[in-house]
């Protein structure tokens, strides 16, 4: 049994979401190799060499993989030997190019697991998280995206595997990187934020997140927003939690004028502490709930900053 984590990053730094895949790729067994695509990036490749567990890092350094084009890593993946395992994080990365991996290999993918059972028995959510499905695969090659907020984040540190540079060059000419806009902020990554506050329809316009990035900057919190938010335009889709949006489970998550629909909550419930702030007292935000407080966002989060 052999197992090969894809790493994600920017060809700087290794993204936390690999820290986490790693994490479940152990739970498989512990002979983990990790695949590091891009260009430039021989120092993303001594981090995942330094990560507990790791056996060995393969790198594939060249132009071809600058920007990670999923055909052109996913010709690669299969190209890099004969695994049992492939795993990546169900980001919108992994998402991109590793169907596309369990097309070439002609097997299932299995998506978004949160639990290993054992090496071909996974657990992942069904129903916007409503149901949990234990599902065995008897394919040969068990190709899985890795629900991050599941599995705890390995260290990078205390180990030193060897890093083996592939020559393997697959050029494509399917599709073509013509450009990206990248969202600048100095508040901290969504997927990353120990602290999330996050608004919804209740906040009537997009003028009035206002009132919690004051809030969220005194926290030193990242800030968030339902579908019906993003839906009204009041904010950017980047900032959507839930399942058609960002999972996220950070330490402390504060859900403003937030009504708990089924899709958002399956993107959040797994925060550690939640608090809840609305005027319905009835609303399902407030099931899931550690704190609930049921009164006027528009009273209470200017209070809150104040109070902070």
């Amino acid at each position: 049994m052999s197992i090969l984590v894809i790493a994600e990053h920017d060809n700087v730094s290794l993204k936390p979401a690999t820290l986490s895949t790693i994490t479940a790729a152990l739970a498989i067994g512990p002979d983990v190799d990790v695949l590091v695509a891009g260009a430039s990036c021989a120092g993303v490749a001594a981090a995942a060499a330094s990560v507990p567990g790791v056996s060995k890092v393969l790198l594939a350094d060249n132009n071809a993989y600058a920007n990670q084009l999923p055909e052109s890593v996913a010709a690669l993946v299969v190209e890099c030997g004969s695994y049992t395992h492939i795993l990546a994080a169900a980001t919108t990365t992994g998402k991109n190019f590793l169907p596309r991996v369990a097309a070439l290999l002609d097997v299932a993918q299995i998506s978004d697991i949160i639990a290993v059972k054992s090496s071909d028995t996974f657990v992942r959510p069904i129903y916007a998280g409503n149901a949990l499905a234990t599902l065995h695969s008897s394919d040969a090659v068990k190709v899985i995206t890795v629900r991050t907020t599941a599995f705890a984040e390995a260290a990078i540190a205390g180990n030193a595997a060897p890093v083996e540079t592939l020559d393997i060059v697959k050029e494509q000419t399917l599709s073509t990187f013509t450009g990206q806009q990248l969202s600048v902020s100095e508040r901290p990554e969504l997927t990353a934020a120990s602290i999330i506050v996050s608004g919804g329809r209740g906040m009537q316009s997009g003028e009035n997140f206002k009132l919690i990035e004051k809030v969220a900057d005194k926290l030193g919190a990242a800030i968030g927003a339902s579908r019906a938010a993003v839906d009204a335009g009041f904010v950017p889709n980047d900032m959507q939690v839930g399942q058609t949006g960002k999972i996220v489970a950070p330490e402390l998550y504060i859900a403003v004028g937030i009504s708990g629909a089924i899709q958002h909550l399956a993107g959040m419930k797994d925060s550690k502490v939640i608090v809840a702030i609305n005027k319905d007292a009835e609303a399902p935000i407030f099931q899931v709930a550690d704190y609930g407080l049921v009164e006027d966002l528009f009273k209470v989060l200017p209070e809150l900053a104040e109070k902070l």
